[in-house]
């Protein structure tokens, strides 16, 4: 009798540039990690990938939290507790840590990476819009050699990246933050639960507003940025900032709820934040 599992394959690399090499030569493959969002389709019965490649034991080369120049560098086998408990991350980009602890609970936080929950390209990761916000560059290796995107350009529509199938996601590049930066997540639960909406923002000379949830990918509403900078009032953001996003009605939400409350949001943080 075959199992569920008896025609999936499972390549276990020995170091990246095997992971690379099987990637180019045996793919298509489907990297796993913590494999916290790759088991929720397992047991849903919608996981159509049969092959697998297996980076867990990579966590030395991908697990790096550290300054490189004046870059905040993350791999990307960093888990979500790594996140919380680093005091780079804490110093330099606190509404990563903030969005860290609202992903599920310790065990996921524990199993959880920042590469996967980018990877898995929902628009409602909850670490997405922080690197919107953030400025952050997306690093890319391949057994070609490695290169650079923006992670604002990253993705090209729903779950769809820049991403080859020969390429993994390496780890990412933050630049300073200056201003004021906040993490709002709104579910039914603070965690363990799937946003409704989900905001980033910097408030300071150059305000970066970014939004989960409310569109087919991470929203970087620069529209509503350069209305703020330019002096509009927030009323006027508010209008600029509903246009810009495009939410939908789900079986989590409607899209009028994820509009009214994107927008009180932005009212709140611009409102509430100290000015430099």
């Amino acid at each position: 009798m075959r199992s569920v599992l008896s025609h999936r394959r499972l390549l276990e690399p020995k170091s990246l540039a095997d992971a690379l090499k099987m990637l180019r030569d045996e793919g298509p493959l489907m990297p796993l990690a913590g494999c916290t969002d790759l088991y929720v389709s397992f047991n849903f019965g919608t996981l159509e990938d049969t092959r697998f490649l297996n980076l867990w034991r990579l966590a030395s080369r991908l697990r790096a939290i550290e300054m490189r120049g004046d870059l905040l560098s993350i791999g990307a086998l960093a888990t979500h507790t790594e996140l919380i408990r680093s005091a780079l991350v804490q110093r330099r980009l606190p509404m990563l840590a903030a969005a860290a602890r609202e992903i599920g609970g310790v065990q996921i936080q524990n199993r959880g990476t920042i590469g996967g929950n980018v990877a898995n390209a929902s628009p409602a990761g909850d670490t997405l819009p922080v690197l919107a916000a953030a400025d952050a560059t997306v690093v890319l290796a391949s057994a070609a050699g490695t290169r650079r995107v923006l992670f604002t350009e990253f993705y090209t529509g729903y779950r769809q990246s820049v991403r080859r199938s020969d390429e993994l996601i390496a780890g990412f590049e933050i630049p300073a933050v200056r201003g004021q930066q906040r993490f709002r997540k709104v579910g039914t639960r603070a965690a363990q639960a799937i946003s409704k909406v989900v905001l980033a923002t910097v408030v300071g000379d150059r305000p970066r507003i970014a939004f989960g949830s409310v569109a087919p990918t991470v929203v970087r509403a620069r529209r509503t940025e350069a209305a703020l900078a330019a002096g509009a009032s927030i009323a006027e953001a508010q209008d600029t900032l509903i246009a810009e996003i495009a939410p939908i009605d789900d079986i989590r939400s409607t899209a009028e709820y994820r509009r009214r409350v994107a927008a009180n949001l932005l009212a709140s943080f611009w409102n509430g934040a100290p000015r430099r």
